[in-house]
């Protein structure tokens, strides 16, 4: 079954970097576009980062443009969340994000289990 497995939050102060891993399994992984999303404490999910399968080009949301950096390996189908200038406002719940097809082709939304991220002094 799919299985999506991040890890590398943790605390971090103001100014700081992590990075995120998101290790997949269980479908294609190179076939398919890969997501991070975050949820802030008391606010709703939003999309931060998504890398496409082929080319391997990246979109990012205004907040975290310049900062942020999606990346993907697919020999070992791990997508990857690089932080820098981390600020306050990053912290969040980050979670990794696929739609996957069966081989009767409906497609299913699969999240990880989600890695705390708080940027603190």
């Amino acid at each position: 079954q799919v299985q999506l497995v991040e890890s590398g939050g943790g605390l971090v102060q103001p100014g700081g970097s992590l990075r995120l891993s998101c290790a997949a399994s269980g479908f294609f992984f190179s076939n398919y576009v890969m997501r991070w999303y975050r949820q802030p404490p008391g606010k709703e999910r939003e999309l931060v980062a998504a890398i496409d399968s082929v080319s391997g080009s990246t979109n990012y949301a205004d907040s975290v443009k310049g900062r942020f950096t999606i990346s993907r390996d697919n020999a070992k189908n791990t997508v990857y969340l690089q932080m820098k200038s981390l600020k306050p406002e990053d912290t969040a719940v980050y979670y990794c994000y696929a739609a996957v097809r069966d081989r009767f082709g409906l497609q299913s939304d699969y999240w990880g289990q989600g890695t705390q991220v708080t940027v603190s002094s």
